[in-house]
């Protein structure tokens, strides 16, 4: 049954959920990594993998990363569920990576993290341009 369901979702719609996603994840390793050298220069060595894992959940060091990884899980589910995917809901899921990858110098929260990151870091600066070379004429 499944199967049957996949077989009427529009063309090359998984697969540029699936593009997207790829992208994102590798953005936000790389923020991740980027935030994780910031963190160390400024507070001190993080004592191993456990202690990390806990700093990405709870230390507002790392919280302004949380709207991305939902965005990312929202993707997975959307890829892994029952219902058939929409050109709508990928749509959706487009513009609303877009509106999250905003950066503004004098934002709020995720979108001035994000410029700060853009601006100190230039491996951030190539993961975005590969997650921005994703977006299609005509979406927005």
């Amino acid at each position: 049954m499944k199967e049957e369901t996949r077989a009427l979702e529009p063309k090359g719609i998984r697969q540029r959920l699936d593009e997207l996603r790829n992208a994102l994840l590798a953005l936000h390793k790389t923020l991740i990594d980027s935030e994780r050298i910031g963190y160390e220069q400024t507070i001190g060595a993080i004592q191993s993998p456990h202690h990390f894992l806990q700093l990405l959940t709870d230390d507002p060091w790392f919280v302004w990363l949380k709207p991305l990884s939902h965005l990312i899980v929202q993707m997975d589910e959307t890829l892994d569920g029952k219902e058939p995917l929409t050109t709508a809901g990928i749509e959706a899921l487009i513009r609303e990576t877009f509106l999250l990858l905003t950066p503004a110098e004098s934002g709020h929260a995720f979108s001035k993290h994000y410029f700060d990151a853009l601006q100190r870091d230039p491996d951030v600066v190539l993961a975005h341009a590969a997650v921005v070379k994703m977006r299609s004429p005509g979406n927005t």
